[in-house]
């Protein structure tokens, strides 16, 4: 499905069968390995700028015990996805289509998730105050990250502080054939201030 319809729906870049397989699927299922080695993979998961439903889906169907809400703010790709968990049969599953900013001012968004997912939306200094809002306290953010990801935690101090995170672990995935990406696992450890996130688009043209 996500073959077909990368190109209608701006899913992917990638154009082969075996790129897809490595860098969503695989890639998605190490991220939840890692995760459950560290024991904070609990219902309910939040993906952040899910696009095609990576890595959010495959952890899903890997984990199908797990209450999964998906995030996109683009239409044509929300639709996809609720083709494919409509195909799929998969339940415990959601898609909303809104922008982070807005949906984590949201009463029964804001702290309501044990473990937020969020791959290749922004920089963590962005990331944090997109995503910590809607994790409870004790729960985690698991951000894989590039080469840069050391750079990232340092630059990201400010935002961490601010939105009530704590880095926790900064690990390679385990996978095969290419440069593997590194988890950055956030731990919630207090309150975001009501405040953050701030409006629509201002994260990332001012982050903290």
């Amino acid at each position: 499905m996500l073959l077909e319809a990368r190109r209608r729906a701006s899913l992917t870049s990638l154009a082969d069968r075996a790129s897809i397989q490595r860098r969503h699927f695989l890639e998605s299922i190490a991220l939840l390995g890692a995760l459950e080695d560290a024991g904070v993979v609990a219902s309910p998961v939040i993906d952040i700028g899910t696009g095609a439903g990576i890595p959010g889906l495959p952890v899903k169907i890997a984990r199908p015990d797990l209450v999964m809400t998906l995030v996109e703010a683009t239409g044509k790709k929300t639709r996809f996805l609720e083709a494919v968990v409509q195909e799929l049969g998969l339940t415990g599953v959601s898609v909303l289509q809104a922008r982070a900013e807005e949906l984590a001012q949201e009463p029964d968004q804001r702290a309501a998730y044990a473990l937020a997912l969020a791959r290749a939306v922004a920089p963590l200094r962005v990331l944090v105050e997109l995503t910590l809002p809607f994790v409870r306290i004790g729960g985690c953010l698991a951000a894989p990250k590039g080469s840069g990801a050391a750079r990232e935690v340092t630059e990201a101090e400010k935002a961490l502080f601010v939105c009530g995170g704590a880095v926790e672990r900064i690990e390679r995935l385990d996978v095969p054939a290419g440069p593997p990406p590194t988890l950055v696992l956030v731990r919630k450890v207090a309150e975001t201030p009501k405040a953050y996130p701030r409006r629509a688009g201002i994260p990332r043209k001012r982050p903290l």
